[in-house]
Parts: structure tokens; sequence; C-alpha cells
């Protein structure tokens, strides 16, 4: 079983996301966290280009995310954001999700980590995800046909055949469904072997182009490769970096992250 995080390291986190501790672990608390933790740590596998392993014991995550002050994939910032919920007294299930596909079909098992949060003040069970890159700001309750206007797009949940289905809705678009997760719970040590084909599979989308992204108050700013993409009030602006220093000079300015 994991450890849970000490008293300083909860602190520690809570000062990296720029977030209070909550005197309650109510849902207006936990919005508040999920989306400070979004606004202050990036998703982003810039490790795996790098040939640098990474580890999902809960040393690792704290060192990285907290301690180096860098971010990470759903394995990484959920597995630790589930710490840190369970510290200030919800209760968090780990739940395994198929990503949707361009042709229409969906990925294996425990390919994402989303959480499922109950407990504390919450009246209802709630969708948590702070690794998914651009999806939801605050957790979504768990009902059938939940669905709520965030900046640039619809988001929402379904539920069909014992399984849920997170969806976006851009505008003048379908819905369209993100990923689908079955809410039987599991350790992060079942999320391991996929860590691993993530990190070395040529079929990895992570193996292929390096990222980080990161929520900003006035939308996102996003590296792809060599190109750096920032959206602000909805308007799109994309300029290719002309070479590394320049990349690396990006991640420090719109990410805090310093490649040793």
């Amino acid at each position: 079983m994991t450890a849970p995080l000490t008293a300083d390291e909860t602190a520690d986190y809570l000062a990296r996301v720029g977030a209070a501790a909550p005197e309650a672990p109510t849902a207006a608390a936990l919005a508040s966290l999920h989306r400070a933790h979004l606004l202050a740590v990036p998703f982003e596998n810039l490790d795996i280009p790098l040939g640098r392993p990474i580890h999902l014991d809960r040393d690792a995550l704290l060192d990285k995310v907290v301690g180096a002050r860098r971010g990470g994939y759903c394995y990484e910032l959920n597995g630790l954001f589930a710490l840190l919920l369970r510290s200030l007294g919800y209760a968090v299930d780990l739940v395994s999700a198929r990503v949707a596909t361009a042709d229409g079909g969906l990925t294996d098992d425990f390919d994402h980590l989303a959480l499922i949060v109950t407990g504390g003040g919450l009246d209802v069970p709630v969708l948590a995800d702070v690794g998914f890159g651009d999806a939801f700001i605050e957790p979504l309750v768990l009902r059938d046909g939940e669905r709520r206007a965030e900046p640039g797009k619809d988001v929402g949940l379904v539920r069909a055949d014992g399984d849920w289905h997170y969806r976006e809705r851009r505008p003048g678009s379908e819905w369209r469904t993100q990923y689908v997760f079955d809410p039987a719970p599991h350790p992060l040590s079942d999320f391991e072997e996929r860590n691993v084909w993530q990190q070395t599979s040529p079929d990895s989308h992570f193996t292929r182009s390096r990222v980080a992204s990161r929520l900003t108050p006035t939308g996102r700013v996003t590296l792809s490769g060599e190109r750096l993409i920032t959206t602000t009030h909805g308007r799109r602006h994309e300029s290719a970096l002309p070479d590394e220093d320049a990349v690396l000079a990006a991640l420090v300015e719109h990410f805090g992250i310093v490649l040793g």
C-alpha cells in the first residue's frame, strides 16, 4: 500500500500548486485545488525523449513534481494528486480509462488513469483529472447526462453499458467521446505495465514527440515538438522555435521547467 503524504509533504505540495490547505474537504475546495493544479503543474512527457525512465513510486513522484517543479503525464499527475486529496480528507479511487482514437476506436485498458473522488463534504462522486492535458478545468459530477460550459467548449459525462464516457463539444460540432472509463478501483501498480509501454513502444504517441501543456488564466500554452502554441481568450497563436536553445528557454519561461 502506498504510504500517505506526511504533513510536511502535503504543505510542500500545496505550495507547489499555489493553494492553501482547505478548512474542510468540500466540493468547492476540490474544484479550487483541481484548477490550481492545472494552472501550476504542466502535462508533459519530456523525460521520454531524453531516455529517462518514469517511475510511479510515491517518492519519485514527489521528487519530480514537487521537488524539481516538473510536470508529468496521467499516471504521475493523477497518481500524486490522489495522495494529496487523501491527505486532505477525501476518498479517491484510481480508475482505468481507454482513450478515443481518430478512427473511432479506443486504446487498451490502463491507457489513461483518472480519479473518482468521494467522501468528505461531497454529496455525490465526482470525476477528477489533472493528467489529460486540455480536458475539464473543474471536477465533473458523476451523473449520466452531466454537462457544463467551459471556455471554448462544453464538457460532460454519459453512461453506457456500465462504462462512463467523458465527452467534449466544441462550438459548431457534435459531442465527441474523449475517453471511456470503468468505475472499478485499481492500485497504482496496475498501471505500471502500461506506463512502461507508453515510454518504450513505437506505437505510443508519447515516444513520437515531446509535449508540455499548461492551463493559463486566459487560455493555454503548449509546446509541441518545436512549436509553441498559445491560446488567449480563444485566439490561437503558433510559432516555430528556431533551435534547441529556444525550446529550452520556452520551457523555462512558460512552464518553469529546467531540464538538467
